[in-house]
């Protein structure tokens, strides 16, 4: 046989190998894109939003990408998917570990009959300012608040909006905006609760990371000042310390352990904030 018809034939079986595999190769794709969900009182919803602290800065290490069969995550393209880091994608070069997904398993692994569904709406780099009706964030070229609403708006048929996790504010700690802080803050969680027709919804927030090789100046304590008195001035809200965490190398973003740490103090803050307003309507009722 000649080697020209040796090829014909190498040719031909390779044909007909595509052939028989392709409808295999569309049927894995399409159950890859075909998350089960569950009946929308037992999805349990959470926006994700902030800058990169909240989008994530972490190094991805085999347990973040580790899927837990009852979390799962809102993607860029508007489908439901188990929840691996990185789940957000405002800067895809850099985005990494976060605390969104710890905080989910860890409220996954309190109710078995429950799946967590995680929007990520964070982005890297954007003030307070740019959460706002047509904000504009000029780094990343996108609408902070438009985007997130229609991310939020896109997924939230699917399930029970259970609470809002907002981590940001380094952007913000400057002398031109760090007075205008706590407004601006009490403002964007009213806006999030009008938009959503959610008037009750946990909105649980983060503290700066603190530090040693980055001090903060007084414009950051007064960002942190409104943090912390967030729960005292705005109804079911739960503030969230950064005490002991550490950053990556950059003085700016949490480390991996750190963010996952981060998650679980936001679980706890959540569990307890709804605890204790439970508690609370119990009593009432009982009196």
């Amino acid at each position: 046989m000649n080697l020209a018809c040796r090829w014909r034939r190498v040719w031909m079986s390779a044909c007909l190998a595509l052939v028989v595999l392709q409808p295999l190769l569309l049927i894995g794709e399409a159950e890859a894109q075909d998350v089960p969900l569950p009946g929308k009182g037992q999805f349990h919803l959470f926006v994700l939003a902030g800058q990169s602290n909240m989008a994530g800065r972490g190094k991805v290490e085999d347990v973040d990408k580790a899927p837990h069969p009852r979390v799962l995550v809102y993607t860029k393209d508007g489908r439901w998917a188990p929840a691996v880091d990185p789940l957000h994608f405002d800067k895809p070069g850099i985005v990494g570990v976060g605390l969104g997904r710890t905080f989910a398993i860890e409220l996954a692994k309190l109710d078995p009959k429950v799946t967590i569904g995680l929007i990520p709406c964070a982005v890297g780099g954007s003030p307070i300012s740019s959460w706002e009706p047509g904000g504009f964030h000029r780094s990343t070229n996108t609408h902070p608040w438009d985007d997130a609403m229609k991310r939020i708006h896109a997924a939230l048929p699917a399930g029970t909006l259970k609470g809002i996790l907002w981590h940001q504010g380094e952007s913000d700690a400057t002398p031109a905006d760090a007075p205008k802080y706590a407004e601006r803050l009490g403002q964007l969680v009213s806006r999030f609760r009008s938009e959503l027709k959610a008037p009750e919804t946990p909105f649980i927030l983060g503290q700066i990371g603190q530090f040693p090789e980055r001090p903060w100046t007084d414009d950051t304590r007064q960002v942190d000042r409104a943090h912390r008195e967030a729960p005292e001035k705005i109804e079911h809200t739960a503030f969230v310390s950064s005490d002991g965490l550490t950053h990556k190398g950059d003085r700016v973003h949490f480390d991996s352990k750190s963010y996952r740490e981060l998650g679980r103090r936001y679980a706890k803050a959540y569990l307890g904030l709804v605890s204790k307003e439970t508690r609370s309507v119990s009593e009432g009722s009982s009196r």
